[in-house]
């Protein structure tokens, strides 16, 4: 079951809680579909004369297969291939003598490598890597090592093997989605089939930028259970087939569930009570409900905003708020709900202040607007000089000038954008470090065949030229990433989402679900770990990027339904999606240095001041601040400003030369659904 909870001050509460399978142009050069690498563990095979030991260090799993030292003694694996393609096989061994011991590679019965030396590895606690590529076929394959001397085989470790389809046709779009026997909490989803040159495999339902559930490729319906009355869903659907090749998202279709026929609210919570208060946090406990149907949760309350929700099958009646600001008052309720979404009278009220801040980072203690009448403004970027700031907006395309005593000036438009009625548009802007010489300005944006990074002049005054200097990024109705910012090397870091395509977060040769490092004429920077654009991979939607004082990158990034996350970047590094989300213990995965429930933050923009990391939250709608432990790789407790007060915070930028903060909302996007011109920019003092 997964469980996701929306909760906004801007309107209702919808429990989505369901029951289902979860110039000058340098262009990327498309690259076959390919999934990341799985590993078959040795002692797993199947072993014909040798044994799975253990008695040597530094192998994966429970062992390794120690073969004996016989001509024709064998180990073989059984690999599944989502499709035919071309097979990336990497053989972990150790060889502790003198001597190579070669030996037959096979796949399905025919040698594919015959006699293959591994030659010595100083000792029998050293391991090293062969690679060879091969055929192989959808379906299942036989990967057969056999000895061709005396001396046996060498001890083997396991098999990664990657496989790159040799099918790079996607799928057509499905079409006319159209919602039918819609119920209180359910209905049925159907749409046109999809075509593919070889079949569709799967489609994937997504509401707004989650995965909702999935259908076989044989089926164009999908009932959808476990929904909340008069609640609105906001459907589309994908195809793929077997290679993952994904194809264009079909159109939109809202469906809106009944309203409940249960009109029976619950009782009040009983007597609320608080205990344990500390900077950050405060234990709750509570009288229980009682409700005609079921209790399904309670909301601990600040006027309208929710701070928490507790559910469970029934909710427990106490928790503990974390994330509260230190020397700040708080009144608090907590008003419980049923199925049917009726809230029931409201607790009584328990009001307290926070013990005083801890003096290292400074706290926010005072927020003042800059200008408003902003439309979903998406980057700021800081003039060198420190008196102004380039600012976009996504569905606009402006490109807007903005100066502390709000003044507000168009500059420009960015040429060959375009929206994708999601997330996509005019998304991240950065400034040259050798500006006052050059006047070059980039962009991140959506266009026609997909997102690029472009480069356009501003000379202070309006913008001019345009140069695209990376194409190749796929684009989707969400998950674009967009964030842009210059790191103290001097290189242009660029996050970029998956493009609700997860398996391109994991293939080290898609420019999507990464973060980018290139160079300002749009090659990639030199010192890549893969020789190519990748700095790190295995991202959803990253949105926020930030150096700290001793120029190490911390990164936002979106989660699906369980957590959002906080990372800090180290080149090479894979941070797990869609393996992971959040914390897990797969091998080769670096986990987040924290982590966030997805209705208390969905990260945009990051910023660092003195030592203090600020992050923007949307569906959270409030500003984290979380501090960096010294010059260490930990971070403190998180703590939230402004919850529920002015909606959803997009940007957060640090002021240059000044302990102030600039921060935007996104409440006139379509998740905001505010009128245009309802934005504004606010300044934060840090003290």
């Amino acid at each position: 079951m997964q469980t996701g909870t929306l909760t906004t001050s801007r309107g209702r509460v919808a429990a989505l809680t369901a029951v289902l399978l979860c110039t000058a142009l340098v262009q990327a050069v498309p690259q076959p579909a390919s999934a990341a690498a799985t590993r078959y563990e040795a002692e797993s095979a199947t072993i014909v004369k040798g044994a799975a030991e253990s008695n040597h260090s530094g192998y994966s799993g429970t062992g390794f297969v120690n073969g004996d030292n016989v001509v024709g003694s064998y180990v073989e694996f059984t690999v599944d291939a989502a499709s035919a393609g071309t097979g990336k096989i990497a053989v972990r061994y150790s060889n502790g003598t003198a001597d190579a011991r070669p030996a037959d590679v096979a796949v399905n019965g025919t040698v594919v490598s015959a006699a293959r030396a591994f030659d010595a590895t100083t000792d029998w606690n050293t391991w090293a890597t062969s690679t060879l590529t091969t055929p192989v076929k959808a379906g299942s394959n036989k990967i057969r090592l056999t000895s061709t001397s005396a001396n046996g085989l060498p001890n083997l470790d396991y098999l990664d093997v990657t496989v790159t389809s040799s099918d790079t046709e996607a799928p057509t779009a499905p079409t006319a989605p159209s919602c039918s026997e819609i119920t209180e909490n359910s209905l049925t989803l159907g749409w046109g089939a999809a075509t593919d040159n070889v079949g569709v495999a799967a489609y994937d339902i997504y509401e707004h930028g989650n995965k909702f559930g999935e259908a076989p490729g044989t089926a164009t319906t999908k009932n959808l259970t476990g929904l909340t009355p008069d609640t609105t869903y906001n459907l589309t659907v994908f195809a793929r087939d077997a290679a993952g090749n994904v194809s264009s998202v079909s159109p939109i279709v809202d469906c809106t569930t009944l309203r409940s026929s249960d009109t029976t609210a619950p009782s009040a919570p009983g007597t609320l009570s608080t205990s344990g208060l500390t900077a950050n946090s405060v234990a709750l406990n509570w009288g229980a409900s009682t409700d005609d149907k079921a209790v399904t949760a309670y909301e601990v309350r600040s006027g309208s905003t929710v701070y928490k929700t507790v559910t469970g099958a029934p909710p427990a009646t106490t928790t503990t708020l974390t994330g509260l600001a230190c020397a700040s008052p708080y009144s608090l309720d907590v008003v419980a709900k049923d199925a049917a979404g009726n809230a029931s009278p409201p607790s009584n009220t328990v009001t307290f202040t926070t013990p005083d801040c801890a003096t290292d980072g400074g706290v926010p203690s005072g927020i003042a607007t800059v200008s408003g009448g902003w439309s979903i403004p998406w980057g700021t970027y800081w003039m060198p000089d420190g008196k102004s700031a380039l600012v976009t907006e996504r569905d606009s395309f402006k490109v807007l000038k903005a100066t502390p005593d709000g003044t507000r000036t168009q500059v420009g438009t960015v040429p060959n954008a375009v929206t994708t009625d999601g997330e996509g548009g005019l998304l991240g802007v950065a400034v040259d470090p050798k500006w006052s010489t050059n006047h070059y300005v980039y962009f991140m944006h959506t266009a026609s065949e997909g997102n690029r990074v472009a480069r356009m002049t501003y000379d202070g005054s309006s913008l001019s030229g345009y140069t695209v200097l990376l194409q190749g990024i796929k684009k989707s109705r969400y998950h674009d990433g967009g964030r842009l910012l210059f790191g103290p090397d001097g290189y242009l870091y660029v996050s970029t989402g998956e493009a609700q395509t997860p398996d391109l977060a994991q293939d080290k040769n898609s420019l999507n679900g990464k973060i980018l490092r290139m160079t300002t004429d749009g090659k990639a920077a030199p010192g890549n770990p893969f020789g190519n654009y990748v700095y790190s991979y295995g991202h959803r939607n990253p949105q926020g990027l930030a150096f700290d004082r001793n120029g190490r990158l911390w990164e936002a990034e979106f989660g699906d339904s369980k957590k959002d996350e906080l990372n800090l970047i180290k080149p090479g590094k894979n941070y797990g999606w869609p393996v992971c989300e959040g914390t897990c213990t797969t091998d080769g995965m670096t986990n987040p240095k924290k982590t966030w429930n997805i209705s208390e933050a969905s990260p945009s923009g990051i910023a660092i001041v003195r030592n203090v990391i600020y992050m923007a939250a949307l569906k959270g709608e409030r500003l984290w601040r979380v501090p960096i432990s010294g010059d260490t790789e930990n971070l403190g407790t998180p703590s939230a400003y402004y919850v529920g007060t002015y909606g959803r915070l997009r940007t957060v930028t640090k002021v240059p030369g000044q302990d102030q903060l600039w921060l935007s909302t996104t409440n006139c996007d379509n998740k905001g659904n505010e009128p245009d011109g309802s934005d504004k920019l606010f300044r934060v003092s840090i003290t």
